[in-house]
């Protein structure tokens, strides 16, 4: 059966950046399930698992527009210390949730200088293209409650 929209994946993967640094893996986890066709996981990748098997296996090589977008500038900001209040001590990695007018937007930590925090609101990966290993495990019929969702329920999937 091909993988094509509305069909529920299953799938192992190692990810590495150009210089080879592996950045994730599922190794000796269960395989990522999705379900295709509903944004569930990056455009790049979506689009080279359209038309694979299980038992297939690739490699998919996905830009920055097509993975976690470009740097956007302007998603980096400096914030006076005070804006942290109740965190004695904030350190470069921390992540914090920061609400804007476009809704909640998930910021890390990049700088402390004296009284001045150096945010980053863009995802870690932006900016990065993204190498693939991929070896497709399964695919099946999505269930009308998986449809109705927008997500794959039960192993690898979401619980409700």
């Amino acid at each position: 059966m091909p993988i094509e929209e509305n069909k529920v994946v299953a799938f192992h993967y190692t990810l590495k950046n150009d210089a080879g640094e592996v950045l994730d893996s599922s190794e000796g986890r269960d395989p990522l399930s999705y379900l295709h066709g509903s944004g569930n996981i990056i455009p790049g990748l979506e689009k080279e698992l359209s038309g694979k098997e299980a038992g297939d296996t690739l490699q998919a090589r996905v830009e920055p527009s097509e993975g976690y977008g470009e740097v956007q500038p302007s998603l980096v900001q400096e914030v006076p210390r005070d804006a942290f209040q109740g965190v004695e001590d904030i350190q470069p990695g921390m992540q914090f949730q920061a609400q804007t007018e476009g809704g909640p937007l998930l910021v890390t930590v990049t700088k402390l200088e004296g009284d001045t925090v150096t945010v980053d609101g863009n995802h870690p990966l932006a900016g990065e293209t993204l190498n693939f290993d991929v070896s497709v495990e399964s695919v099946r019929e999505a269930s009308a409650e998986e449809l109705e969702h927008g997500h794959v329920h039960g192993e690898g999937g979401h619980q409700h």
